[in-house]
């Protein structure tokens, strides 16, 4: 059973990159070191087209300035989200500002596997494009074991698509924790 997540959302549009995810000038920092780390935090989503940003009311920040958490805690994008180069670090810089759920119509495959192998953020595949249903700000709770999405400053309820195989590498924290709850690899 995986967690929900509750909290505020922050809306993108489509063909979000790697690039606007976390510009590559940041991954200079290490992903171990507590004081590092916390610099993907707080330049997730630093590149993305102010325009873009908070849509459709666009130039909200994802970080505060001098934060290195964002007051949101779910992500509820458009199509073909994570799409660019293949780096684990874009749904870790993700994880790292305290997002707990990504929410988009589709993703790029490599964006879903990476946030799915290092158990960083729960990657789910709304039905429907949630960008219009949705706006930044609004209080939501994404259930992945129901496969709901429920807007409470709205009142409504979007389906998500099922998880299937990957939900409990997810429930582990990762595929290498799955892998050692499973007896694949030999436990630490």
């Amino acid at each position: 059973m995986l967690a929900t997540t509750s909290g505020l959302a922050y809306v993108l549009g489509d063909s979000i990159d790697t690039d606007q995810i976390i510009p590559a000038r940041y991954l200079v920092y290490s992903m171990t070191v507590p004081e590092e780390r916390a610099k993907y935090g707080q330049y997730a989503l630093s590149a993305v087209p102010i325009e873009q940003a908070g849509l459709p009311e666009g130039g909200i920040p994802f970080v505060g300035e001098g934060e290195t958490t964002s007051r949101y805690a779910v992500i509820v994008a458009g199509e073909n989200f994570g799409c660019g180069s293949s780096r684990e670090h874009a749904p870790f810089a993700l994880r790292e500002a305290g997002i707990g759920a990504v929410v988009a119509a589709s993703y790029a495959r490599i964006f879903y596997r990476n946030a799915v192998d290092g158990g960083f953020v729960v990657p789910c595949e709304s039905v429907e494009n949630l960008t219009v249903a949705v706006r930044t700000g609004d209080e939501v709770t994404v259930d992945p074991d129901s496969g709901t999405i429920t807007n409470h400053t709205t009142g409504q309820t979007h389906a998500l698509r099922p998880l299937g195989d990957v939900a409990p590498i997810l429930h582990a924290g990762g595929l290498f924790a799955y892998a050692r709850q499973s007896g694949m690899i030999a436990a630490r």
